[in-house]
């Protein structure tokens, strides 16, 4: 389904009285289901996919959501170093993966498990960890850590 602009610029404006909800003392990456919400929050409502991380301090409260790839209706391409880069200029001690599929089914594929490991092997280098990846469907996210799969 096709957003209208006015629609689209209703979900904006509804994302940001929301995200204004979510500030950096209460964001806790200890609560996963908080966490889950936050990323149904931002990325749900997409009709392509999107990759973003939470970058948190040493405390894993939220520093930022950031966006970093966005890709067509069944994929995005990641890039490592990217991620790394974007880690290294927050000086986040730990991120929280996440992604959306917009297909609505929010379980892992192969290629999500592959670039999940990568990320988790170079982030550990800089000594920053993952502490989870979150699939958003449409119904509901997927948690890598609640799955037993990091």
């Amino acid at each position: 389904m096709e957003l209208t602009k006015d629609q689209q610029q209703t979900i904006d404006l509804a994302l940001s009285i929301l995200e204004g909800l979510y500030q950096r003392e209460s964001l806790q990456a200890t609560d996963p289901e908080r966490v889950k919400q936050y990323c149904r929050l931002n990325l749900a409502h997409l009709e392509h996919e999107v990759f973003a991380v939470l970058l948190l301090d040493q405390k894993h409260r939220l520093i930022s959501f950031e966006t970093l790839f966005r890709g067509t209706i069944d994929g995005a391409s990641v890039y490592p170093r990217e991620v790394a880069k974007i880690v290294l200029q927050a000086n986040a001690a730990a991120v929280i993966l996440s992604h959306n599929h917009p297909s609505g089914i929010a379980e892992p594929s192969r290629a999500d498990l592959a670039i999940t490991q990568r990320l988790i092997e170079v982030l550990r280098l800089l000594e920053v960890r993952v502490l989870d990846h979150i699939i958003v469907g449409a119904d509901y996210a997927y948690s890598f850590a609640q799955h037993g799969k990091l």
